[in-house]
């Protein structure tokens, strides 16, 4: 979609429209961009397991724990950040931890914890940078911020393209009334089939990039509760994630923070049977346990959320697509084709216009 940059014509134009078109043709690339990488992620973390090793043996979370506690005793500045599962093959989870000279580095192991891939937490292959520049077009919160407000400047020039494109239907005036070439045609007939589904993926998107600053005005904070002091060495890895499993029945654990300095709760997030998540993906659904002797705290399954922590889960399942399964995260990958096709049609006819106004 090129709708801000797509229409010029011939005479002077004042200095605003020329700085006008120049940034749609900028917000264009980002869109083709984002949607390059986002065909590639569609099945990212699946390609990413598979590369290393197609093993799973199935999840043994004592010898999580004790991979984890390698990692974490090793002296000097060593510790375990977080483990996550890695949303690819199953029972597969991604250690981020420091060495004891505080080297960053990332661990992938199975689930009986042996490990697959070690290496320096900034190397990464050509699918993460991918991902990186997808999220964040390799320049943080910045590019966040550049990619949020490209996301809104794509709804709005989806919904112009639609209204105009309707309109033409029966409006001999419109020039989506009389396409003034075959390509146009062809740019008026993709735009319809994709616009829809396209515009929801990019609205979860969008949500996503402001999901922070809504979660409190919504009535969906983050659920935080109040530290408890260690006692003693504590329950463990282990334990508290069986714990956290049990409290929801069925549910399957999916990632966690290390406790904090002066708090052993563990915040664990599991994948309840049934939720938007897919099954060997991410989870929505919390379990607070104390890690001083691994009782649950609360436990806060996504089924029975109110309907404001459902909404806040709901956008990345939407935006992958897993919320209708495998056939969703086809489809998602398909609108990132028409985007692409969207975005270079467009700035075809841009650029033939522009000549032909020259």
């Amino acid at each position: 979609m090129t709708e801000a940059v797509e229409h010029s014509s011939a005479g002077t134009r004042p200095a605003w429209v020329t700085v006008l078109n120049a940034l749609g043709v900028i917000a264009a690339l980002i869109w083709l961009v984002v949607a390059i990488t986002g065909i590639l992620m569609t099945y990212k973390f699946e390609i990413d397991d598979s590369r290393i090793s197609s093993a799973t043996p199935p999840k043994d979370l004592g010898a999580i724990e004790r991979r984890m506690d390698s990692f974490a005793n090793a002296g000097g500045q060593a510790k375990v950040n977080f483990i996550w599962s890695t949303a690819g093959l199953k029972d597969r989870y991604y250690i981020s931890y420091l060495t004891p000279t505080g080297e960053h580095r990332a661990a992938r192991i199975t689930g009986d914890g042996n490990v697959l891939l070690d290496v320096h937490g900034d190397q990464a292959t050509a699918l993460e940078w991918a991902r990186e520049i997808h999220l964040t077009l390799v320049a943080g919160k910045t590019g966040e911020w550049i990619l949020a407000f490209a996301s809104i400047a794509l709804l709005a020039s989806i919904v112009t393209f639609l209204v105009r494109a309707l309109r033409g239907r029966g409006a001999a005036t419109s020039e989506f009334a009389a396409p003034r070439g075959r390509l146009e045609t062809w740019y008026r007939r993709i735009g319809l089939i994709g616009a829809v589904p396209t515009f929801v993926v990019v609205l979860a998107a969008t949500i996503i990039f402001f999901e922070h600053q809504i979660e409190g005005p919504i009535g969906a904070p983050p659920i935080k509760l109040a530290p408890i002091a260690p006692d003693g060495e504590g329950a463990g890895f282990a334990a508290s994630a069986r714990a956290a499993e049990a409290a929801i029945p069925g549910s399957r654990f999916v990632g966690v923070g290390m406790p904090k300095p002066g708090d052993a709760t563990w915040y664990m997030w599991v994948n309840q049977p049934g939720e938007y998540f897919r099954e060997q993906g991410y989870g929505g659904s919390l379990v607070v346990v104390n890690g001083n002797d691994a009782s649950v705290r609360s436990a806060h399954p996504l089924q029975q959320a109110s309907a404001a922590y459902k909404f806040i889960a709901l956008p990345y399942p939407v935006h992958t697509g897993e919320i209708a399964g495998p056939i969703g995260r086809f489809l998602v990958m398909l609108t990132g084709f028409w985007l692409a096709t969207m975005v270079v049609l467009g700035l075809i006819l841009w650029n033939r216009r522009r000549k032909a106004a020259a």
